[in-house]
């Protein structure tokens, strides 16, 4: 009715423009635009837009028209991201994870690590002699061993990985060369120290002109101004009560706090604890054993691990204060537990 409409008004204002003129006049009356009568004509004139699977072979393709055509995806957002995690994953909870709660676990045949019995030495107190006992061969286990036989998974993993990865670089015997160089390495580096703190001097040009052993040296020599009141060098320590046993590299003072000292060589950086692996553990297991030996009549309850480096840049000393030793104190009583437990099942199937 509209279009039939719009037509024959067109018609009455072609004959006559006094109509037009009227017409004009009662449609600004009641406010009508002429703009609305152009876009309904326009709307009604559009034609449909052809849809350019309508020419497709319906038989043939049409499971695929129906996919193509019928499939809608649907806005995604963070929210609703988050409501099919939700869904799928369940509600996000805060827990601690297996590793601290392994952390947390409190040994079962806990002995302290700070000896009651035995006195703590003042510092600046001398000895008039070192103490250098020898390593006998006990019937009990290394600290060594304890920490190899109980080495966390991820750790053992990477450590393999490490081996394998030097193994087809260098082949077998390559490796085994490397292993044994660096072995000697360390023996020579500690051989070194032993005499700088025997003589109480800086190292000799003899040893500085060693290649071997002067990067090392040169690493080290900011740590040693801060250590003096040597007690004990490469000494062999044995606990009474828990029955392990190992070798001390040194006991002396580091700036005013009576430590274990441990020296360890790396051609990596270590400038962090963590990056030393288990040796925290180590010196709290030889703390906890010089505080349990009848052989020692002090004791200790601080840590130190200074890692040398081969090409001379400086060392990274990593103390230990009495806090951090007794964490890593209950730590190793946990690792002794867990050796102690599979000894015993070892045993249990060789003997069935």
């Amino acid at each position: 009715m509209l279009l039939l409409g719009m037509k024959s008004i067109e018609l009455l204002t072609r004959k006559s423009g006094r109509l037009k003129m009227l017409l004009t006049e009662h449609f600004c009356k009641n406010q009508v635009p002429c703009v609305c009568l152009c876009i309904s004509s326009y709307l009604c004139s559009k034609k449909k837009k052809e849809n350019g699977y309508e020419q497709v072979d319906q038989e043939r393709y049409m499971n695929l028209v129906r996919s193509v055509t019928s499939s809608k995806t649907s806005p995604q957002t963070p929210e609703t991201l988050f409501e099919e995690d939700n869904l799928i994953y369940g509600p996000v909870s805060n827990f601690k994870s297996p590793v601290k709660d392994v952390e947390a676990k409190i040994p079962k045949n806990w002995v302290p690590l700070i000896n009651s019995n035995k006195r703590t030495l003042p510092p600046n107190s001398d000895r008039k002699h070192l103490l250098k006992i020898s390593l006998q061969r006990h019937k009990v286990p290394s600290v060594t061993r304890v920490l190899q036989q109980t080495m966390p998974l991820d750790q053992a993993f990477y450590l393999k990985r490490w081996k394998q990865r030097m193994i087809l670089e260098l082949g077998k015997d390559g490796f085994a060369e490397y292993t044994k160089n660096i072995f000697l390495q360390g023996n020579l580096f500690h051989a070194a120290l032993e005499s700088v703190f025997l003589s109480e001097e800086v190292p000799l040009k003899e040893q500085e002109k060693d290649t071997t052993v002067s990067g090392y040296l040169s690493s080290v020599q900011h740590v040693l101004r801060d250590i003096n009141g040597v007690k004990a060098l490469e000494s062999a320590v044995h606990h009474e009560t828990l029955h392990y046993s190992g070798l001390v590299d040194c006991v002396a003072e580091y700036r005013g706090q009576l430590c274990v000292i441990d020296w360890k060589t790396s051609e990596k950086s270590k400038p962090y604890l963590r990056n030393t692996f288990d040796n925290p553990l180590q010196v709290a297991a030889y703390t906890g054993a010089i505080n349990h030996d009848a052989n020692y009549d002090f004791q200790v309850n601080c840590g130190l691990i200074v890692v040398a480096y081969k090409d001379g840049s400086p060392a990274h000393p990593h103390f230990m204060d009495s806090d951090l030793c007794s964490q890593y104190w209950d730590k190793w009583l946990l690792r002794l537990e867990e050796y102690a437990e599979k000894e015993k099942n070892n045993n249990a199937i060789e003997t069935s």
